[in-house]
């Protein structure tokens, strides 16, 4: 995308940082002057475009992403149908607890979807009671049973290819399930103060070594363990898509048949621009989709033609099919501990 073409607030600099950026941070001991010097700018300016990015809300948050679930903890996918005359006293219960991580206005009947993110599952699912006691209103909730593919990079300068090779769970037919880590009271502490995001400082994990009362080095050994394990995807930024230009956010499903749907859920997982991909399970009388791909385009039309590649692929095995798009974001904020264990 030419540097006319970027979209408001957004120069050229600024793009490259948020392309690199979306990616990975390193875990060294002045990150934002490692990352400067790859593009030949001073660690002040780094600095100063990031903070702007996100006052801009351009960026959501900067820090680790964490996926509770490698240390025991649970997502749960789950949706409303919200009368339209309380939609939006209803998004304030919603969004008021702490385990709702991401929730999304979308075009169906089920026209309110949330991540709950938790770190058990009585947690997680005990904040989807909550939730059906605040509203009224049934919760329709959707685990995932398998994971095919996480890697959500929405590049504003490079093609829409995945960022990082497929991450996949490792709960297939030929290898054991990997067991869980368990989160040490530190490692707890350490969610706690970087959830929120890392500070925008020249030596961010210094920072944070400071709330904790430890060392920089100990911040990075962890968060680096973290990462090898899997209980922190990536440490990086995350963008508002549509401040991005991906206006179009759809959430394709898909009537699988249960015999195929790991083979081909990895195949659609491969394909460019699924930024998620998993197998979840259907509800009788409301939901007769297994297979969720999500998929971000500059516009309905390039998210309904990358929907025609996923159709294409998956064959006579999908007997129905729909794409849900977005019309608002309610809440992204990801996983929010409910409070910080000593």
């Amino acid at each position: 995308m030419p540097s006319t073409d970027l979209p408001p607030g957004i120069d050229l600099m600024d793009a490259r940082l948020i392309d690199r950026l979306q990616q990975s941070l390193p875990l060294s001991e002045t990150p934002f002057a490692d990352i400067g010097a790859e593009f030949g700018l001073d660690e002040k300016l780094v600095l100063h475009r990031l903070q702007r990015l996100l006052g801009q809300g351009i960026l959501t948050r900067f820090g680790p992403l964490f996926h509770i679930e490698r240390a025991g903890g649970q997502f749960i996918l789950a949706a409303l149908q919200v009368p339209e005359e309380r939609y939006a006293e209803v998004t304030v219960l919603v969004n008021a607890l702490a385990e709702v991580a991401h929730n999304y206005r979308r075009e169906h009947a089920l026209n309110m979807w949330f991540v709950v993110a938790a770190e058990t599952p009585e947690a997680a699912w005990a904040a989807c009671d909550q939730i059906e006691g605040a509203t009224g209103l049934p919760v329709h909730a959707f685990p995932k049973e398998r994971e095919y593919f996480v890697g959500l990079y929405l590049p504003l300068l490079s093609p829409a290819v995945h960022a990082t090779p497929p991450v996949r769970e490792q709960s297939s037919l030929t290898t054991k399930p990997r067991p869980p880590t368990m989160l040490t009271s530190f490692d707890r502490e350490l969610i706690a103060a970087t959830q929120a995001g890392l500070p925008l400082a020249p030596r961010p994990y210094e920072s944070v070594a400071a709330v904790l009362d430890c060392t920089s080095e100990q911040v990075r050994e962890r968060l680096g363990t973290l990462l090898q394990t899997g209980v922190v995807r990536r440490i990086a930024a995350i963008p508002n898509h549509y401040r991005l230009g991906y206006v179009a956010n759809g959430m394709s499903v898909w009537d699988v048949e249960d015999e195929h749907i790991d083979r081909l859920g990895e195949l659609i997982g491969s394909l460019p621009g699924v930024s998620h991909c998993y197998r979840r399970p259907r509800k009788a009388g409301v939901w007769n989709y297994n297979l969720f791909a999500m998929l971000h385009g500059h516009s309905k039309a390039e998210v309904l033609t990358q929907a025609e590649q996923i159709a294409n692929t998956l064959g006579d095995a999908c007997h129905a099919r729909d794409v849900l798009f977005s019309s608002a974001i309610l809440k992204k904020s990801g996983l929010r501990l409910r409070q910080r264990i000593s």
